[in-house]
């Protein structure tokens, strides 16, 4: 199976920023976690960083293309107002799962909001970095229904 992450702004800066909300585990680490997880279960992943909105939406209608079986997106501050990236989510008939690290629903109001969660299939939220590998699961989950 071939799987997607996508992280959106700032997430490349794990271990960086905000670590008493995000963790002190790196962007390297996660890229690990997820690298892991695929050989573990025998799955292509490739995960995409960007803090563009236009180069994040490129990503998601170029997976209509290239044989991507299931999306993981974690669209950062997108998630609460880019309506494009909700719009390119929609258009992809794969199971998708948006991830969160931090508990969304406990903290700013604005972060509780998601525009782009009802493009996907399940939301994820809260279980710091280990929320990617729930989200690999639902995915694989998904294969065999």
């Amino acid at each position: 199976m071939k799987l997607l992450v996508i992280n959106g702004p700032n997430i490349n800066f794990l271990g960086i920023r905000e670590k008493s909300v995000y963790g002190t585990q790196d962007y390297d680490y996660l890229l690990g976690l997820i690298a892991e997880k695929g050989k573990k279960e025998g799955c292509t992943i490739e995960v995409f960083q960007s803090n563009h909105e236009g180069a994040i939406i490129d990503r998601i209608q170029d997976s209509y293309f290239d044989g991507t079986e299931g999306i993981v997106i974690n669209p950062g501050a997108y998630t609460h107002y880019s309506y494009a990236i909700r719009d390119a989510l929609a258009s992809i008939t794969v199971p998708k799962v948006e991830v969160h690290i931090s508990n969304i629903m406990e903290r700013e109001d604005f972060r509780k909001v998601s525009v782009t969660a009802p493009a996907c299939d399940k939301q994820i939220y809260g279980e710091g970095l280990d929320g990617y590998l729930t989200a690999i699961d639902f995915i694989l989950s998904q294969e065999t229904e």
